[in-house]
């Protein structure tokens, strides 16, 4: 039998599917002839088709130095690299056998498979669109197109770039209007702030897919920050009614619940999730929402943070042991300390109204300010003057976590630290990547964020005691008064009118100007009875949302109390809140989530805080605040003593003259509004963590 008619047996058998017969005439036909080239061809596929890649690669190698220009041979080899990881030189082979056959279909799709599988999404995606675009109704290739842009979408969305996630599921959505992908572009618009467009593509992909859960939870997210408290509510409630184990629709339920005081079943849904966490259940539970609720100890938030990194951030842990990472250069060419500063509320927003002073008084011979601000530019005069606070300022929004981490390693910052934590548009997931040597958790996130992720906590003694160390993730920096900065050019009370804010001059004014959410059940019914126990006084709060006004208002006619007796405050202005604070007589603090900014602006305007000292940082913040103006009288350690205070100062103005009069002059002479001091004192702090963790 000739050498033709042996190799013409041995391609039968193997279009038959008969490859043990093929495989040896194949191997009879090279015995006689080794570099018979379609032999070395198919059986070089014979072993690609059988998983036998390694003697597929050395034969389809041999076949190719024979036969460079063989467009099938080139293919087959092709995939056989792709198929070992040589993607790479998979991709090199064939964009040569492009320029031999550019308008060959099969080609061109294996070029862009192999784009594929090296994660090369967009080269994948120029040659898959090509090709859809000269023929739409080719349905492998929509295919290919839609799931590489999918991934793309996907990709770029996990590592912050928005912008280009939305692109991808825009061009998706436009080819095929899928529910996945209108939910995956819905997703994007929502991170970039595109709220209405948002809804609009989360309600199309539920009226494709009803029963999606997350599908509700997200529509519930996108009107919470619409500010339509009712209809997220109800989203959430839908959520869960499809899936009773959706973690973060449960957390989200809860919290804006809290927002709008309706504490119906409130305590046995926290319970629920309280309960998740100790069982460390993976149901995506938020930390910030967790600490907010009643009843969370500092030990269950720890647990809580840990389990979100473990959930959210491994990625990123891994990351950051690859090269730039690993292998940061600290050397600095003018021996000054670099700060960076990480937050998403660079703008009007109580974050900056706290620390922009504190940037402004840094001392420039000793360190360099950089910030960078994941948030919007609201172009308010806070922002421009946050701007101009510090030295470099980067605006990294619409830039992925990936390089906004270089950014940080690019401007070899010694310290980063981050001013949002697990708030709104936190990018937390960049001090993950290690790109600074030292990072620290302040100021925007009232508790620990886990272990593994910063270095640092910022506190103080009254906040973090020493046997609370325990509960935080990350190793504790105290500040030597309050580690609350304060902005001494804020406003100061001008002179104002009660009958202005609905108020009259005989009524004993008790205030609380904290969000609604803050606010619980069993705080409300001890304000009740203060109102009850002290004659002609009224209960001043901020209107948040229709929702809390309504619910507070049925709450006290159940305590007995007259719906009158409940004053609501519209926001507004920042020097005329300051200024209406000085019109009230005290201030309610809430437990377990004090006032923060809202307390030291009490104090500012004059206005006496009285306090409960809880078990978390949020419960100790209006301690430390007293503790450094040093009016300590105002701190008590039970709710029983709180209460009994709050009636003691409503029914004595002498007492309460007295304590307006210490702090009108401890307002100046304490370190709690002393910005200058508090800069030093946080620059010493720097150089401490600088010379421990850098100069060793």
């Amino acid at each position: 039998m000739s050498i033709a008619t042996q190799y013409q047996q041995a391609l039968q058998y193997h279009r038959q599917g008969l490859l043990s017969q093929a495989e040896q005439l194949y191997l009879t036909v090279l015995k006689s002839d080794p570099t018979h080239i379609d032999s070395l061809h198919y059986l070089g596929l014979l072993y690609y088709q059988t998983d036998r890649n390694n003697q597929a690669k050395s034969i389809l190698e041999k076949a190719f130095k024979i036969s460079p220009n063989n467009i099938d041979l080139i293919q087959h080899y092709s995939l056989c690299l792709r198929d070992l990881g040589e993607v790479e030189q998979a991709i090199a082979l064939l964009k040569r056998a492009q320029t031999l056959a550019p308008h060959d279909a099969d080609l061109l799709q294996n070029l862009g498979n192999t784009y594929w599988v090296a994660e090369q999404y967009q080269a994948a995606i120029d040659i898959f669109n090509t090709q859809y675009l000269q023929n739409k109704n080719n349905e492998d290739i929509r295919d290919s197109l839609l799931s590489v842009l999918s991934l793309a979408g996907n990709q770029a969305h996990a590592q912050g770039d928005f912008s280009l996630a939305q692109h991808c599921f825009q061009q998706a959505v436009s080819i095929s209007a899928q529910a996945e992908l209108l939910y995956n572009l819905a997703n994007a618009e929502r991170e970039l702030g595109l709220l209405t467009a948002a809804r609009q593509h989360y309600l199309q992909a539920q009226s494709l897919s009803p029963n999606d859960a997350d599908i509700y939870n997200n529509l519930g997210n996108v009107e919470r920050e619409l500010g339509n408290l009712a209809q997220a509510i109800g989203y959430y409630q839908q959520a869960i009614k499809l899936n009773p184990k959706l973690g973060h629709a449960w957390v989200h339920l809860i919290h804006q619940k809290q927002h709008a005081c309706d504490w119906q079943d409130l305590e046995a849904q926290i319970q629920q999730v309280d309960t998740w966490v100790e069982q460390q259940q993976a149901l995506q539970i938020s930390p910030f929402a967790f600490l907010s609720m009643p009843g969370t100890s500092a030990k269950a938030q720890l647990n809580c943070a840990n389990l979100w990194l473990k959930q959210r951030y491994q990625s990123w842990f891994e990351q950051a042991k690859s090269a730039p990472f690993a292998q940061r250069n600290n050397q600095r060419k003018n021996g000054k300390i670099r700060l960076g500063y990480l937050s998403a509320d660079f703008r009007q927003h109580p974050l900056a109204s706290l620390v922009t002073e504190v940037l402004e008084l840094h001392q420039r011979d000793h360190f360099e300010i950089y910030a960078y601000s994941s948030g919007k530019n609201d172009e308010s005069n806070e922002r421009k003057r946050f701007e101009k606070s510090v030295d470099f300022f980067r605006d990294i929004r619409n830039v992925s976590i990936q390089d906004a981490a270089q950014q940080v390693l690019a401007d070899h910052i010694d310290i980063l630290i981050d001013l949002t934590g697990f708030t709104q548009n936190s990018r937390a997931q960049i001090t993950a990547m290690k790109p600074a040597p030292i990072s620290i958790n302040w100021l925007g996130y009232p508790g620990t964020m886990g272990q593994g992720l910063y270095d640092y906590i910022l506190a103080d003694a009254t906040i973090i005691p020493p046997a609370d160390e325990v509960y935080y993730g990350e190793r504790v920096l105290r500040m030597p008064h309050c580690y609350q900065p304060n902005d001494s050019h804020r406003p100061k009370p001008q002179e104002d009118m009660r009958k202005n804010h609905g108020l009259s001059e005989e009524m004993m004014v008790f205030a609380c100007f904290n969000q609604t959410f803050k606010i619980l059940p069993d705080m409300f019914l001890r304000w009740m009875r203060i109102l009850k126990a002290v004659p002609n006084s009224v209960l001043w709060l901020l209107e948040c949302n229709p929702l809390a006004k309504q619910h507070l208002i049925q709450s006290a006619q159940q305590s007995g109390i007259d719906a009158s007796r409940l004053i609501f405050a519209p926001r507004v202005d920042m020097q005329t809140h300051i200024s209406r604070l000085a019109l009230a007589d005290l201030f309610l603090d809430t437990l377990p989530y004090n006032a923060h900014t809202t307390a030291s602006d009490a104090l500012w305007a004059g206005l006496p805080v009285l306090t409960c000292y809880g078990d978390t940082f949020a419960a100790r913040v209006g301690a430390s605040l007293l503790n450094a103006i040093e009016i300590p009288e105002l701190v008590c350690n039970s709710l029983d003593d709180y209460e009994q205070r709050a009636i003691q100062l409503g029914r004595s103005g002498e007492e309460r003259l007295s304590l307006r009069n210490k702090l009108a002059q401890h307002r100046d002479s304490t370190t709690l509004f002393n910005s200058q001091q508090f800069c030093r004192d946080l620059e010493n702090i720097y150089r401490e963590v600088f010379a421990q963790r850098v100069l060793s």
